[in-house]
């Protein structure tokens, strides 16, 4: 009777833990990019999935990482700064500002922006954040500046979009 009882409690824990292994099977972020008219700045939001910038940091720098460590961020923004960019009509990558990044146990949000910037038609965002290191991750970029939001979708076929 206790075999059998310590056997079922093993094949639970086992089936527990091949849920869990498969449970963060997706790769998604997001990023709004607003005009703020008070400011008269361009301002970026990024939301990601803590787990994957912490393995992609692993992966690249050969050390753990805790995104909550004021020693992380330097790397993670070296990170962003490469893999996410905007530039001009013209093809001029504008300089982005980073301001800071909060990190909880689930997501970490990265906030940049564009002092006296406007983004305007023909501007081209360069989302590559994850795409190059999970094959299966999915950016979404919301964009507003004149009122209406366009919705901008970022894979490994499709990394650069023009903004309307």
């Amino acid at each position: 009777m206790i075999a059998r009882r310590l056997r079922l409690v093993v094949a639970t824990l086992l089936t527990l833990v091949g849920i869990a292994s498969h449970a963060h099977n997706f790769h998604t972020g997001i990023a709004d990019i607003s005009y703020n008219e008070r400011t008269g700045s361009t301002e970026i939001v990024h939301t990601y999935t803590a787990h994957d910038l912490a393995t992609l940091l692993t992966n690249l720098y050969g050390r753990q990482f805790d995104l909550g460590r004021a020693d992380s961020e330097a790397p993670l923004r070296r990170y962003v700064e490469k893999q996410f960019t905007i530039a001009d009509k013209d093809g001029k990558r504008l300089p982005l500002q980073w301001v800071g990044v909060t990190v909880d146990a689930d997501s970490v949000v990265i906030f940049q922006e564009l002092p006296g910037v406007k983004l305007t038609k023909g501007s081209r965002i360069h989302n590559a954040l994850l795409i190059d290191f999970l094959p299966s991750q999915k950016n979404t970029v919301n964009l507003q500046t004149d009122g209406a939001t366009k919705t901008f979708f970022f894979d490994q076929s499709s990394i650069d979009q023009i903004a309307p």
